[in-house]
């Protein structure tokens, strides 16, 4: 039984390896290092099938290094300390390190991180980690400040042409057909940017091809995979970037995109409560003062989700998503309680004034507490001018109207009660 083709089809060196430029390109710092034979230890950071663990074969086989690999699923600490010893045990007199690769080197715990740390600041390995999460968020910041990361982005529709063409030419099989490609739309789509998922499709197609010449279109391809799998990992890293995109496009006032972004969501399994959780948030958050009606209606989103589940809750959520995306922004109650709570941070506990204190007892009431306050009910307009802030912060001001229509009214309606501390918004 022969290799899988995107086996048979992994570069050995740089020639043969497509895409990421910025990296292997004529410029680019991983190919530089390969020439000087100079590698120092890096994490590659990028999704599945984008060539991380090919860049690191490739590497060792140009400097002709022991390559050495571990799985951060299987491998534990005694497996790190086993592979550190034969490194040392095999290495030679003023020759490079050995290369050690760690796969999904974000799985890997606080101590397996730990034990690598002696063995790639003596140069006993050079590290090479590969991860589909922000190293940031899953790397300790020791073994971090020891590497270099590098992004590796999902390969583009020129690489993902190249990679097809390269396939049909120059594999053992494949080659000895007569394939034809003659639509490449819906292939480049259903890999989402993973060479390796795109190698898959063709050789699932042409498997199952009983035609000479074997013509690829899409519609073909569509018929053989009968599914749309969408790039969408509920856990990992593009579950943040797509809601980070949603909220963005409700925030920027662009329906259109706020919509698309959770059809991704939806199509990818994400939990509708996350969704609606996630608007209501947006409504208090980016709209506030400025439609106070926003906040009503996410929340009555988020309710009908609860109650009817999918797929029509799909509808109240796109309801909420359109009103919230095309209403006025104001994000000044966010802004005024991020104030408040530096200011707390800073003051500490700054004492209630006695005239704002509750007097539940005798004793309480002749120390005078309560004394002085002034009930605005009892005044014309239900406001009287009183102190409500701490001594050493009296005047202090934390919230600073955004003059849509509605929270305008608002303002006029202080500066009306408050004049003068009210007429400048640069307190």
């Amino acid at each position: 039984m022969s290799e899988p083709l995107a086996e048979r089809m992994r570069p050995r060196t740089l020639d043969d390896y497509f895409g990421q430029d910025q990296l292997v390109g004529p410029d680019g710092v991983v190919r530089k290092m390969i020439e000087q034979r100079r590698v120092s230890s890096f994490i590659l950071w990028g999704p599945p099938g984008v060539g991380k663990t090919t860049l690191a074969q490739i590497t060792a086989n140009a400097l002709k290094v022991p390559f050495y690999t571990l799985s951060a699923v299987t491998s534990g600490v005694k497996d790190v300390r086993e592979v550190i010893e034969k490194a040392k045990q095999g290495r030679f007199f003023n020759s490079a390190s050995p290369i050690l690769f760690i796969d999904e080197i974000h799985r890997f715990s606080k101590s397996q991180q730990d034990s690598l740390l002696g063995a790639v600041e003596r140069g006993v390995v050079t590290l090479i980690g590969a991860t589909t999460e922000n190293p940031s968020f899953e790397v300790i910041r020791p073994l971090l400040s020891r590497c270099q990361v590098y992004v590796l982005k999902p390969l583009d529709k020129q690489a993902l042409e190249a990679i097809l063409q390269h396939a049909i030419t120059k594999d053992v099989i494949l080659s000895q057909k007569h394939i034809e490609l003659k639509e490449t739309g819906a292939m480049l789509r259903y890999s989402g940017g993973d060479a390796r998922k795109l190698l898959n499709i063709l050789e699932l197609v042409t498997e199952s091809a009983e035609d000479d010449p074997i013509v690829i279109t899409d519609k073909r391809v569509e018929t053989m995979l009968q599914q749309n799998p969408l790039a969408y990992d509920k856990k990992g890293e593009m579950h943040y970037d797509i809601i980070s995109a949603f909220i963005k496009s409700i925030r920027g006032s662009d329906p259109d995109a706020a919509l698309y972004w959770m059809a991704r969501m939806i199509e990818g399994g994400e939990d509708p409560q996350f969704i609606a959780r996630r608007l209501v948030i947006s409504a208090a958050e980016d709209i506030g003062l400025a439609n106070p009606n926003a906040l009503l209606l996410a929340n009555a989103a988020f309710d009908a989700v609860m109650k009817i589940g999918w797929p029509e809750g799909r509808i109240p959520l796109a309801e909420a998503v359109v009103y919230l995306a095309t209403s006025p922004k104001s994000n000044s109650a966010y802004m005024g309680i991020g104030a408040a709570l530096d200011e707390v941070k800073r003051s500490g506990n700054e004492p209630v004034p006695l005239h704002l204190r509750n007097a539940p007892t005798p004793l309480m009431a002749e120390l005078g507490y309560k004394d002085g306050y002034k009930y605005p009910h009892d005044y014309p307009g239900n406001f009287t001018p009183q102190q409500y802030l701490p001594n050493d912060l009296t005047g202090k001001r934390f919230w600073h109207a955004q003059h849509s229509p509605a929270e305008e009214k608002l303002y006029q309606r202080m500066l009306n009660c408050w004049g003068d501390r009210y007429k400048s918004e640069n307190n």
